[in-house]
């Protein structure tokens, strides 16, 4: 069995970052969604993952249960240049930008929960909050500038062509949407790129028809289905 394992498309930017990975990859893997905080959801991931958490790959007898554990080992099989930059410096500076997603911007993670098909107004623009988005917006841009036009390999994201370091960032760029946060010159360039690639338009169209929704209120996450249309 070679299958991928995600949360809600909508809502689990831990799972759409790998997923992105392994669609890209292009290895014929399957692909189940798991939908966060239901019980017979949360019992099956229990019985299947060491973490009880998404996103899990099952390859053969092998499980791998983190998200950049699972993009370096599609990396690694479909071969250079597929998910990382081909040039070393760029591909270093691309883990480097990928990790520092992966283990920060706390603020804009905690005030602005993912939701693709979302809008909602922005929140209390706290110094903290203030700062990642200050982060981001230096980030992307000089990426952009100094690493963006790189004739061998060309594309408008943040390497020039699509590398994992914008699938990490990609459910970032939802998030500015979903709130209707700043982002001027080269950075806002790069969030519309990244939001007219055609596999963000398929992720968008799936997360828009999932019939599951995640609310956070003061006593912790909560979920549900959709009531159908009509």
């Amino acid at each position: 069995m070679r299958k991928f394992i995600s949360g809600n498309l909508n809502y689990s930017s831990w799972s759409i970052r790998p997923l992105l990975a392994v669609r890209k990859a292009g290895l014929g893997i399957e692909e189940e969604i798991l939908p966060l905080d239901f019980p017979e959801t949360t019992a099956r991931l229990k019985e299947i993952s060491p973490t009880a958490k998404v996103p899990l790959l099952i390859w053969d007898d092998l499980m791998i249960w983190e998200s950049l554990a699972i993009t370096e080992f599609v990396a690694e099989l479909a071969g250079p240049g597929v998910i990382w930059p081909k040039d070393t410096a760029r591909r270093a500076i691309a883990r480097a930008v990928s990790s520092e997603m992966h283990a920060g911007f706390a603020a804009i993670r905690s005030a602005c929960s993912m939701d693709i098909r979302g809008r909602t107004p922005a929140p209390e623009m706290t110094p903290a909050l203030e700062a990642d988005i200050a982060r981001l917006q230096a980030m992307w841009s000089t990426l952009r500038e100094t690493y963006g036009g790189n004739t061998q390999e060309p594309g408008p994201f943040l390497f020039g062509a699509w590398s994992a370091a914008d699938a990490f960032y990609m459910p970032v760029v939802t998030r500015f949407r979903t709130f209707g946060l700043p982002l001027t010159g080269a950075a806002a360039d790069y969030a519309a790129a990244v939001l007219e690639d055609p596999d963000f338009r398929r992720l968008e169209a799936e997360a828009a028809a999932e019939p599951w929704w995640i609310k956070y209120g003061p006593e912790g996450r909560s979920a549900g289905l959709l009531k159908p249309a009509g």
